[in-house]
């Protein structure tokens, strides 16, 4: 054989080995370490953890150092929380990729929970926004826990006094995703038809609600027994996915809004207005590896060749957009729908039934009992 052929075959090999490595060592699941002894005297609150990744089993419910507040930051005590598929994507570590950020073997960040509502406890002496006794509501990491530490200038705003705590934990992932596709990725204007899929869900719920607040024509997807909610949150038409597959209808839309991910890129296009766009929210589990990332691809491959747009976002979080959901809402405009409510330590229940994908609207978690 040929030097030359044989540093090809060598270099060919090492690069094998380094990708089968590194992919050993992503989707390794270490096992779960001990916690840490807590400092004497040290305050105490209680939060839920998985210290690894895993199945629903890994989650508990312990006593941690209460949050310390830095000084441009916020100290709230939670009432309520809200569970979104980000949670169940944080407690396995799937798809793998996201293990780049999060933690190889385990997770760097032992609590989970995204959404929360709650009051001030108290506010570190550079914030000038909040004072204690107000009640807020935001997104930060670790909500599922009596308390949590907030920058006051990161996605935290006064709750609506209109709102319950448990409307408002359900407002910031699901509503930010909704008005941040439909607005600024769809650009939908007034007199466009859009239809959304999945909407009985906590993203789709909110689209619906939207797209008729901009004077849309609405078309939500749903099961049959989700056909009346979809029409009482304002939406023109319902089809019964289980009866009818919208992909084989004669109606063409301006938007199709995706939320589930059942349909192929080609299968949606199919049903777009020319010139229109699918936005796509979410996407499937299955693939360990990319999961919904793969729809990501899709949509940069197939997007050049055809003249729908075809895009794939996740929602960036903000205080203004939430200030202006906040707005909607007070103004009776915009109205969470809360499905089943969970006590903070049956969280593990709560992603289950969330995972199982039968949830309408928003499933909601409450750290204290609501008054």
């Amino acid at each position: 054989m040929k030097l030359r052929h044989r540093i090809l075959l060598s270099t060919g090999a090492i690069v094998v080995l380094a990708i089968a490595s590194f992919a050993f060592a992503l989707s390794r699941n270490a096992a779960c370490p001990v916690a840490r002894s807590l400092p004497a005297g040290a305050d105490l609150a209680i939060a839920v953890v998985r210290r690894c990744y895993g199945s629903y089993d890994v989650l508990s419910m312990e006593q941690v150092a209460k949050p310390a507040r830095a000084a441009d930051e916020v100290l709230v005590k939670v009432h309520s929380a809200s569970v979104n598929p980000l949670d169940w994507h944080m407690l396995t570590g799937k798809p793998y990729v996201m293990r780049l950020s999060t933690g190889f073997g385990v997770p760097e960040q032992v609590r989970i929970g995204t959404d929360f509502a709650g009051t001030v406890e108290s506010v570190g002496r550079d914030v000038t926004r909040f004072q204690p006794g107000d009640e807020v509501f935001g997104a930060t990491r670790g909500a599922f826990a009596q308390y949590v530490a907030v920058r006051a200038q990161a996605s935290l705003v006064r709750k609506p006094a209109e709102l319950t705590f448990e409307q408002a934990a359900a407002i910031p992932i699901a509503a930010v995703t909704a008005l941040q596709g439909l607005r600024d990725k769809a650009r939908l204007r007034a007199g466009q038809h859009v239809l959304i899929n999945g909407a009985s869900g906590g993203v789709g719920t909110f689209a619906v609600q939207l797209a008729k607040i901009w004077r849309a024509k609405v078309t939500g997807v749903s099961s049959t027994r989700n056909v009346e909610l979809v029409r009482s949150i304002g939406a023109d038409q319902v089809i019964d996915y289980t009866h009818e597959r919208f992909i084989d209808g004669d109606v063409r839309y301006d938007i199709v809004f995706d939320t589930v991910g059942n349909h192929s890129l080609l299968e949606l296009r199919r049903v777009l207005k020319p010139g229109g766009i699918v936005v796509l929210v979410g996407g499937s589990k299955r693939d360990p590896w990319l999961g919904p990332l793969w729809r990501s691809i899709g949509a940069a491959v197939l997007g050049p060749f055809v003249h729908e747009k075809l895009v794939k976002f996740y929602a960036h979080m903000n205080a203004e957009d939430l200030d202006l959901l906040a707005g909607l809402a007070r103004s009776g405009k915009l109205t969470p729908v809360v499905d089943l409510r969970f006590p903070l330590v049956e969280v593990p229940a709560a992603l289950e039934y969330l995972a199982g994908r039968h949830a309408r609207g928003k499933v909601i978690v409450n750290v204290e009992e609501p008054t």
